[in-house]
């Protein structure tokens, strides 16, 4: 879709919204029913919705996954986690809020949660590193896994992140290998463990924390070995050619699906996750108890097994 037909068709979605929020007001006020004239917008908005989610563009999909009011990490945790207790440190360097981990309960099963974590107002990005992780972080991560092996507890990953931080000093202390380490000790890891990106999947930087037995992706976010603007620098010399490596990139929920890199897509509500943000939630809960059920019916060794096959023969190309 053009781009001035996204933009004319979003600024007549926010017409809508305001109206249908002002004659919700104005019924409070004076007590009269406009319940048929707000339910007629409701369905015009859906309608209009969904026309422009079905016609994005791999780049459109990027900065749905970068929405500002976009659910992260913790806002799964508080929403979907029973008696979370957080776990801190990686007794090496110090505490990465780039990445939270804990333990508690999705539905009736105790887990390991890990997630990435960007912060919502600008002192909580700058904390969390805009959601790229150091080294600490990784290792944090890799420590509480170990320990959730020792326990027999699933460990359920939350992708989101451009990638991790590449700065001289997450280099000095040894960043490419926290994440080859995790990478390696996570294949062989003897617990299921899930993953899931709910916004980014940036590089390395998703790795870290993305090896598993189950891996899905939320529909309206993405998961690529490089950001669209990385490419576009290396590639074209210019970060406005953005759109045109997102696309060939081919990093969007239904390519990974197609490519058999992802399991599953998870639907967000119309109007993607930040609409409707405990829908989110809610149905990313309902599958992480769906596979929970089934990881567990699965022996260890099994499990460790189809675990390497997996990795061994993911994804697809062409030869010529």
């Amino acid at each position: 879709m053009p781009e001035k037909t996204v933009t004319k068709l979003e600024n007549s979605i926010l017409e809508i919204e305001h109206r249908i929020e002002d004659l919700q007001s104005a019924s409070l006020k004076d007590h009269i029913d406009r319940g048929a004239e707000i339910q007629s917008l409701k369905t015009t908005w859906e309608g209009m919705q969904r026309k422009l989610f079905s016609e994005l563009a791999p780049y459109d999909i990027v900065k749905i996954a970068r929405h500002p009011l976009r659910p992260l990490a913790a806002d799964y945790v508080n929403f979907m986690i029973e008696d979370f207790v957080e776990l801190h440190g990686d007794k090496r360097f110090g505490d990465d809020k780039a990445i939270i981990c804990g333990l508690g309960k999705v539905g009736h099963e105790k887990v390991l949660i890990i997630g990435q974590q960007k912060g919502k107002s600008t002192k909580e990005r700058i904390a969390c590193n805009f959601g790229m992780p150091n080294p600490e972080g990784y290792r944090k991560a890799l420590q509480k896994m170990k320990l959730a092996e020792k326990f027999h507890l699933p460990v359920v990953t939350l992708i989101d992140t451009p990638g991790a931080n590449p700065d001289i000093g997450a280099e000095e202390r040894g960043q490419a290998h926290a994440i080859a380490e995790n990478i390696y000790e996570m294949s062989q890891l003897k617990t299921p463990i899930i993953n899931i990106v709910i916004g980014e999947g940036g590089s390395g930087g998703a790795l870290g924390i993305g090896i598993g037995d189950k891996f899905a992706i939320l529909e309206y976010a993405y998961y690529s070995v490089i950001s669209p603007e990385g490419c576009a620098a290396i590639l074209w010399k210019n970060g406005e050619n953005a759109p045109e490596a997102a696309k060939a990139l081919q990093l969007t929920a239904k390519d990974l699906l197609r490519f058999g890199i992802a399991d599953e897509i998870i639907q967000e509500p119309i109007g993607a996750a930040h609409k409707d943000p405990r829908a989110t939630v809610c149905t990313l809960k309902s599958h992480i108890v769906k596979y929970l059920e089934e990881l567990k019916t699965i022996p260890i060794d099994k499990l460790l097994e189809r675990r390497y096959h997996r990795y061994r023969t993911i994804g697809k190309y062409e030869e010529e």
